[in-house]
C-alpha cells in the first residue's frame, strides 16, 4: 500500500506569527514530496519537519501574493548548496514563467540543476503516471488556482482461492497479477488479471483550495474527496470583510465540504488575529462535523478506503 501523508508546514494567513508560518502544504507519496505553496520560511519549516527538501520534485503555487511564494528563492538556493542534480518543476497560474525568472535572477545565484516553470489554467490536467493534478480557477482578486491530486484507479482485490484453483502457485505470479500483469503458467495457460481480481477501486483524492472566496464551483471540484484543504481566514462574524478580501469563513468552507460530501475538512490560512483557532474549528463543526483547524507540523495520513 502506498502511504499518502499531508504535512502542514505553514498554516497562517497573510503573514507569519509566532505559532504559524506562511502558507505551505507538503504531500508525501512514496519517495516523492510535492509542495503546494512556498511561503517565507518554508525551508526552515522543512528542516524542522521529518521531510527532506531534496525529495521535493514539484512545487505548485496557487497565486502570486508574497505569503505564497517568497520561500522559493531560499529553498532553491539551499537545494543547490546540497548538490541537487535532479530537475525541479514549479507550476502556477499565468505569469509563473516570468516570476521564476525573476526569482532566479536575485543576487548572484545561478542554478546548476534544471528549474523548469509551467503555467497552468482552468481545465489543465497533469498526468504523473499513477496520479493526476487537476486545476480550476478560484476567486481571490488576483489570478488564483486550486489543485486536486487524484490517484488513478487501482486494481481490484485479489481473489486468492480463485487463483489457487486456477493452478497459480503462491509467490511472484501473485504479485504480478495484483499489479495488473498477465502471467503464463508452466503448462502454457495464460492468466489475465481480470480472472483473479475484483472490480477496479478508486484511489485517494486531496483538494487544495488556495486563497478564495467561497464558490460553488469548489463543490464539484472537491466532490467525494478524501480530504479538502480549504482556507478559512475568518470566522463568520467577519463575513463581509472576508468577501471583500477574497477569502472564506470557516462556516462557508464547511458548507462546501458538506455539499461536496468529502470525508474530512482541514482548515488552514488562519488569520493572525486568531491566537486560538478553536473558534474557527468550532464554527465549522456546526455545519460539517469532520472539520479540523490544522496547525504547523500537523500530519494527516490519508488511508485507502479498501
Amino acid at each position: 500500500m502506498t502511504q499518502l501523508r499531508i504535512i502542514f508546514l505553514g498554516t497562517s494567513g497573510s503573514w507569519p506569527t509566532v505559532k504559524r508560518s506562511a502558507p505551505s502544504v507538503a504531500i508525501k507519496r512514496r519517495g516523492e514530496v510535492i509542495l503546494f505553496d512556498c511561503g517565507e520560511g518554508t525551508q526552515r519549516q522543512l528542516q524542522k519537519s521529518k521531510l527532506s527538501y531534496m525529495q521535493i520534485s514539484k512545487i505548485f503555487i496557487t497565486h502570486f501574493h508574497g505569503d505564497h511564494f517568497l520561500g522559493i528563492p531560499g529553498l532553491v538556493q539551499t537545494m543547490q548548496l546540497n548538490d541537487r542534480e535532479i530537475p525541479l518543476h514549479i507550476f502556477g497560474p499565468k505569469g509563473m514563467n516570468k516570476l521564476v525568472n525573476q526569482l532566479l535572477s536575485l543576487g548572484y545565484f545561478a542554478p546548476n540543476y534544471d528549474i523548469i516553470s509551467h503555467e497552468l489554467d482552468e481545465g489543465t490536467i497533469l498526468d504523473f503516471n499513477d496520479y493526476l493534478i487537476n486545476v480550476i480557477r478560484v476567486k481571490h482578486g488576483v489570478p488564483t488556482i486550486a489543485y486536486s491530486l487524484e490517484e488513478k484507479m487501482r486494481p481490484g482485490k485479489f481473489n486468492k482461492p480463485k487463483a489457487l484453483k486456477l493452478g497459480i502457485p503462491e509467490g511472484p505470479l501473485f504479485s504480478k497479477l495484483q499489479k495488473g500483469e498477465t502471467v503464463i503458467l508452466k503448462n502454457g495457460k495464460k492468466i489475465k488479471p481480470s480472472m483473479v481480481l475484483g472490480p477496479s477501486r478508486k484511489g485517494r483524492k486531496i483538494v487544495i483550495s488556495g486563497d478564495t472566496k467561497a464558490i460553488d464551483k469548489m463543490i464539484g471540484f472537491a466532490k467525494n474527496a478524501d480530504v479538502l484543504i480549504h482556507e478559512a481566514t475568518f470566522d463568520s462574524t467577519f463575513e463581509d470583510l472576508s468577501s471583500d478580501y477574497g477569502h472564506s469563513t470557516s462556516k462557508q468552507a464547511a458548507r462546501i465540504a458538506k455539499e461536496a460530501k468529502v470525508d474530512k475538512l482541514l482548515l488552514t490560512h488562519i488569520s493572525p488575529r486568531y491566537l486560538d483557532s478553536n473558534v474557527i474549528q468550532k464554527e465549522a463543526r456546526e455545519v460539517f462535523k469532520n472539520s479540523f483547524a490544522v496547525k504547523d507540523f500537523q500530519e494527516v495520513e490519508v488511508k485507502l478506503k479498501d
